[in-house]
């Protein structure tokens, strides 16, 4: 694991505040925050997605202690502590950190391992709430930490990750498809087709900025956790439309099957999800052309593609704007961007929409200017510059 050292020295006063100066072996834990390159909510439809993971991450520290708690610190936010006397779902700690580490205790006690107490202290530059999956970060992070601190067998990237999606679907109470803890897990740049229950990847090393465009995501300054309800309506009503064709998923349709049934689902379920339906297909052919044009390194072909996948995310997804003013924030953002790109690069919402950041491909000579204007209308630092991180999720022992 990269900068373990580096992780030590900005953790290590505070995890001997914390901890209490601790005196047995300390783990080294390393998350990274992803983007989603292409596939806007195809993921929990069986589709194809490109992601990679930023260079970005949670770092922590941890070490055993000999009381039944888990503890931990995170800079900036309020301790967590969970007993572990119990490892079943509790009400109270929906959509909380609790949840989350009470879930990946339950997970690895799956696995043949015993829960014991242990205290972490992590800290982060992943901006929370801007669409970069930090909650899928802080899970794998727990998931390293508890499969390196608690003996039993070691557990492959995609086995990680669907622990982790087990635990943000039924601890957390948000419900999610793979790509995000995947993509976590399995670091770089990455090809995943979810229709069967164990999901194929392919990685690609490629570099944005050596082919003249930076990867530029924008904090639009409202949080998407807020926005939870809009978020799950999405798969809703997309598995809705595939349930009134006969299936449990999207992947199972054929799009014609769709077209001819087109005028009586419109019908029964309203015009929304039949539009979310059509997004899927359309954004299925677009993440495969993207996937194809990045292998070529025909950025050209990419970026209009990109373009296109951005059009389709807003006008038929409908994942830009929710039910109050706040998230058109994220729409005014969208139009800046595309007009500081002066018809060049590309310009889309990023992940699941509904507030959170957008996504641009922008040329390298229009960086300083872009990023200097998005700064402007949305507030300094709001525009970050990233790189694709080729290490997923970690733990190493000091």
């Amino acid at each position: 694991m990269k900068d373990v050292q580096e992780i030590a020295e900005n953790l290590g006063d505070y995890l001997a505040r914390m901890a209490g100066s601790p005196t047995g072996a300390v783990l080294a834990v390393r998350a990274p925050a992803r983007s989603e390159i292409a596939g806007n909510h195809t993921d929990h439809e069986g589709g194809h997605v490109i992601a990679a993971a930023l260079d970005r991450s949670i770092t922590c520290l941890a070490t055993a202690h000999d009381e039944p708690t888990i503890n931990v610190f995170s800079k900036g936010f309020e301790p967590v502590s969970v007993t572990l006397d119990s490892l079943d779902p509790r009400e109270d700690e929906r959509v909380t950190s609790a949840g989350l580490v009470r879930g990946m205790a339950a997970q690895m006690a799956a696995t043949g391992r015993t829960p014991q107490g242990f205290d972490m202290v992590m800290t982060s530059d992943i901006p929370s709430g801007g669409g970069l999956s930090s909650s899928a970060a802080y899970e794998l992070a727990l998931c390293r930490a508890m499969e390196a601190l608690w003996s039993g067998p070691s557990i492959d990237a995609v086995s990680a990750a669907k622990m982790a999606q087990r635990v943000e679907q039924d601890w957390f109470g948000k419900p999610c498809g793979l790509m995000d803890q995947l993509a976590v897990s399995l670091g770089g740049l990455s090809f995943m087709d979810f229709r069967n229950d164990e999901p194929t990847t392919e990685r690609l090393a490629f570099d944005f900025e050596a082919h003249g465009y930076t990867l530029a995501l924008t904090d639009v300054g409202c949080d998407h956790s807020a926005y939870t309800d809009e978020y799950a309506a999405v798969p809703s009503e997309m598995k809705a439309v595939a349930k009134a064709l006969g299936a449990e998923r999207l992947c199972e349709v054929n799009a014609k099957t769709l077209l001819s049934r087109l005028h009586e689902l419109r019908s029964t379920l309203g015009d929304r999800p039949v539009l979310r339906a059509l997004h899927y297909y359309l954004e299925m052919g677009l993440v495969d052309a993207r996937w194809t044009a990045l292998k070529a390194t025909d950025l050209n072909r990419f970026l209009e593609l990109t373009r296109r996948s951005g059009a389709s995310s807003a006008m038929f997804l409908q994942n830009v704007s929710a039910r109050d003013a706040r998230t058109q924030d994220c729409m005014v953002a969208l139009a800046l961007s595309e007009w500081l790109l002066q018809g060049r690069g590309a310009t889309r919402i990023h992940g699941g929409g509904f507030g959170g950041s957008i996504q641009a491909f922008v040329p390298n000579d229009l960086l300083d200017f872009y990023h200097e204007s998005m700064d402007e209308l949305l507030g300094a630092g709001s525009c970050k510059v990233y790189a694709v991180s080729d290490e997923g999720a970690k733990a190493q022992w000091l």
